[in-house]
């Protein structure tokens, strides 16, 4: 049994592997995202929520189903800080929908792909990341319509 700080260790690994050739880690990324301007937030947190999207796929797929729910619900929280910071500033609320929809799209087919003991996981993570689009999609479209 890995415990905790194993695994988050062996995920920054595998994130910091994967985007090596990025010229930000992704440690550089959180960081910069938590201390940017709040009209600037939404598009780094989904950037890093992008990247731990991909990093959960290949771990899914490579049978690292522990690494890989560490990155999906790291992908989830990302998407969740973006999705707040874009309702919040009022910026990007677009860009943030359309993101949130292809994090979930990759998540649907990534599910397809799982043996059933593995969906689960994957299944709260679309139903989470579907909740933020509707919540954006009513900050774009239901406060025009009360006004």
């Amino acid at each position: 049994m890995l415990t905790r700080a194993t695994i988050l260790v062996l995920l920054v690994a595998i994130s910091l592997i994967g985007f090596a050739r990025n010229e930000e880690s992704l440690e550089q990324l959180i960081a910069r995202a938590d201390s940017a301007p709040q009209g600037e937030r939404p598009a780094l947190y989904m950037r890093i929520a992008r990247q731990q999207a991909e990093a959960a796929d290949k771990l899914y797929q490579e049978g690292n189903t522990e690494a890989a729910n560490s990155a999906l619900a790291n992908a989830v929280t990302y998407s969740g800080k973006a999705s707040d910071a874009s309702a919040r500033t009022g910026k990007k609320i677009k860009d943030t929908e359309i993101a949130l929809r292809k994090i979930a799209e990759k998540f649907r087919d990534l599910k397809r792909s799982l043996p059933f003991e593995d969906q689960a996981p994957v299944q709260q993570a679309i139903d989470r990341l579907e909740k933020m689009r509707t919540d954006l999609l009513s900050t774009m479209f239901g406060k025009k319509g009360n006004k």
